[in-house]
């Protein structure tokens, strides 16, 4: 890489982290994290993933957890992000040209993404935390919807258990299992697995 390639890449990493800051500062609800993933836990995320597998991210962002996917050996035209912050799907158009960038609402993912029942994995950065019981239920029904009859929902949380109660776990048929931790991650972070019974 010669050094203008560098410094215009550190350049872009500079705005990319502005751009982050200044969405969580405008809707801090909204982005869930103060912070981009750190790379620990961008790994986490993408645990179990491989070539050939089909895969959809909730809440791309500026696309740390994209590129731990991509680096699994995922195809770029196999991985959907999902982002409705525009200054974040301009960011990932960017970085991530021949992946198919859906501009939407996880809520309606349905609606955005073709192919139901034909996915390995989905991989969620949404702050489910902050979800109402309602929307985290119409969510998840959506998620295994997408998802093929063995895939799994990867999902992180700071608050260290299953941002998914078991209650609701109960009603959709799911199990859940801790796939890692990422103590230096800003906050720490949590990944949870969530598969069918």
């Amino acid at each position: 890489m010669s050094e203008s390639e560098l410094r215009q890449r550190q350049q872009h990493t500079s705005d990319d982290l502005g751009h982050f800051f200044k969405s969580w500062i405008q809707n801090p609800v909204a982005i869930g994290a103060v912070a981009p993933s750190g790379r620990l836990l961008a790994k986490l995320m993408a645990s179990g993933l491989r070539p050939g597998a089909r895969v959809i991210e909730l809440g791309a962002g500026t696309g740390t957890v994209t590129q731990a996917i991509l680096d699994t050996g995922v195809r770029p035209e196999d991985l959907f992000a999902v982002e409705q912050n525009a200054q974040f799907l301009k960011i990932l158009a960017r970085r991530f040209p021949e992946c198919p960038l859906v501009a939407a609402d996880a809520l309606s993912l349905v609606e955005h993404v073709p192919g139901p029942g034909t996915f390995d994995f989905v991989i969620s950065g949404l702050p489910l935390l902050f979800f109402s019981p309602e929307q985290k239920q119409r969510l998840l029904e959506q998620v295994f919807e997408m998802l093929g009859s063995k895939g799994a929902l990867h999902q992180f949380t700071y608050a260290g258990r299953c941002p998914v109660e078991r209650g609701l776990r109960s009603r959709l048929g799911l199990r859940s299992s801790l796939i890692g931790i990422a103590p230096f991650n800003l906050p720490p972070a949590f990944v949870y697995r969530l598969s069918r019974l």
